[in-house]
């Protein structure tokens, strides 16, 4: 019986002594590892992380330089697209020229008659153009007026377009969106104002920047711009004349540009020196 008992207690031992063990193991490989006391080993770190930084922004720099051959090898600028193209490749959702749609008549029509009685409002003595500076700040109430003018017509529906997450946007193309009720289909318009006898110039006045989330181009849609021609005189401009355009085959091109602001041009890590009265403490 005595040994019937020293055989059980030893299997008892051999089982808390393996259990000991199987928790010191995983102690061991789970505990985060103790960095050595020594002296140097924050400055040896720092030196690590130094040089891991510097290899990730030379690897940055490298593959930016590739970036900029690939765009210079396609000699970007130089190329001519469609409007219609660039649309739809931006947000997925198709160019409809106007002549493809039936609805396209009384929806031009309607722009139309809206357009004449803003003409001779926007040139009245009592404009709210009267008071602007800057002619381009006019559009906004050539907007408004289309919205108002097209919702009073029966069969259309005139508002902003939304952006891809939902947001009301009035700034970036395009800026009103028409629904011919009737037919459920949807135009984009955006309204530009120019000076009399620029028609022909060749400088650039329709831009057209994409993005991501706040791009307002969300439904297959017939794209039409609304060019308002002006007299020039400024503070008292006189509204002479529209013409409808079909975006969809409008030729476009890029202009590739490398940009940088005041903020960025003058910032801690680029300037050299300050002078002058108030260059020596900063800017006041």
């Amino acid at each position: 019986m005595k040994g019937k008992d020293e055989m059980k207690w030893r299997r008892v031992a051999q089982v808390v002594f393996g259990l000991a063990l199987l928790g010191l193991i995983v102690f061991v490989a789970t505990r985060e590892p103790k960095k050595p006391d020594f002296p140097r080993w924050g400055v040896q770190e720092e030196l690590l992380e130094k040089a891991k930084a510097a290899d990730e922004a030379r690897d940055q720099r490298e593959a930016d330089v590739r970036l900029v051959k690939m765009l210079l090898e396609e000699e970007l600028s130089g190329r001519v697209f469609e409007f219609g193209v660039i649309a739809e490749a931006v947000s997925g959702k198709k160019v409809i020229p106007a002549a493809r749609r039936e609805s396209s008549a009384r929806v031009i029509a309607a722009i139309g008659e809206v357009m004449e009685k803003l003409l001779e409002e926007m040139s009245g003595e009592g404009s709210p153009l009267r008071e602007l500076r800057r002619i381009n700040e006019g559009s906004k109430f050539f907007e408004d007026g289309l919205m108002e003018g097209l919702n009073a017509k029966q069969g259309l529906e005139c508002g902003v377009p939304e952006t891809r997450e939902g947001d009301m946007q009035r700034s970036g193309y395009p800026d009103l969106r028409i629904l011919d009720v009737e037919s459920g289909d949807v135009y984009y318009l955006d309204p530009k104002l120019m000076e009399r006898g620029s028609v022909e110039s060749s400088l650039r006045t329709f831009y057209f920047e994409p993005k991501d989330k706040t791009l307002k181009i969300t439904e297959d849609a017939t794209h039409l711009l609304v060019g308002i021609e002006h007299d020039g005189k400024d503070g008292e401009w006189t509204f002479l004349s529209y013409r409808i355009v079909d975006l969809s085959g409008l030729q476009v091109r890029l202009k590739a540009e490398f940009q940088a602001s005041n903020r960025d041009l003058y910032s801690e890590r680029t300037v050299l020196e300050r002078g002058g009265k108030d260059g020596k403490d900063g800017e006041r």
